[in-house]
């Protein structure tokens, strides 16, 4: 369906990008509050969800949502869009320039397809993974149009490893990388696609932060792991994803699970 997937990735640069623009000038004036969670929210992520949703909407009427701001029951369509209209709300509140935009495309509750658009730094990922959905899509991961690997290099003390905010515990333990924490759960992990990190730990990410990064990374040759027992995918539907995390490590190569999860995992 080499046009269906040609609509697919125009549509995700140009709305992600037309949101992105509109995020850039309304960001300044953000005023933030906090969700029960306890995470921030502001009136541009509610703004950018509906936006999304609607996009979507309108361009694939056949097609689900599921968003972060919005509707968290995964639907019964063959065709799902998961969206976060803004990861790094944080960051995006408080003025840092790091933030992003992610999309991903499930298949009969698998991603397949996955589009992440990062506004301040003009740097956008997308890529494809069939995996065991039959489809006949395209393959590779991309940042800007170009394709993207993760590294083949050994861990050293000039390589970097990223950790979030829920899993500086692991400080203690020896790792052999600098250390970087980013407040971009997306970014954590594109970074080890990308080749500019050897792996990178999110502790209690959403299925809005991972379900494009999961495509993302794996095509670009990096290695995913579920730190629980519970299957990641197929989403089943009419259950209720809002509250379920999904701790994930991802490594730059397999060879690397075995030194770097005994380090996550410690508690």
């Amino acid at each position: 369906m080499p046009d269906f997937w040609s609509q697919v990735l125009e549509f995700a640069t140009t709305t992600t990008q037309r949101v992105g623009d509109r995020l850039l000038q309304d960001g300044q004036f953000a005023q933030a509050a906090e969700k029960p969670d306890g995470s921030l929210v502001t009136q541009c992520d509610r703004w950018a969800d509906e936006e999304l949703r609607t996009a979507i909407l309108q361009a694939f009427p056949e097609h689900g949502v599921l968003s972060e701001e919005v509707e968290h029951i995964f639907p019964a369509q063959d065709w799902c869009w998961i969206i976060d209209p803004i990861d790094g709300t944080t960051n995006f509140a408080r003025g840092l320039p790091l933030w992003g935009i992610s999309l991903g495309l499930l298949y009969q509750g698998t991603p397949v397809f996955g589009y992440v658009h990062l506004p301040p730094l003009h740097q956008s990922f997308h890529g494809y993974w069939a995996g065991q959905s039959g489809l006949d899509l395209p393959s590779g991961a991309f940042l800007n149009g170009q394709p993207i690997h993760a590294s083949l290099d050994a861990p050293s003390p000039n390589h970097f490893f990223n950790i979030c905010a829920r899993s500086t515990y692991i400080l203690q333990a020896p790792i052999p990388c600098k250390i970087r924490m980013l407040g971009v759960a997306t970014y954590n992990l594109l970074t080890v696609a990308a080749g500019w990190s050897l792996g990178g730990v999110e502790a209690t990410p959403k299925i809005w932060d991972i379900a494009a990064v999961w495509v993302i990374t794996q095509a670009a040759g990096a290695t995913w792991t579920a730190m629980e027992a519970e299957p990641l995918f197929p989403l089943q539907p009419g259950q209720d994803y809002g509250d379920r995390a999904y701790p994930t490590l991802v490594t730059s190569q397999a060879s690397l699970v075995p030194v770097f999860l005994p380090l996550v995992q410690r508690r």
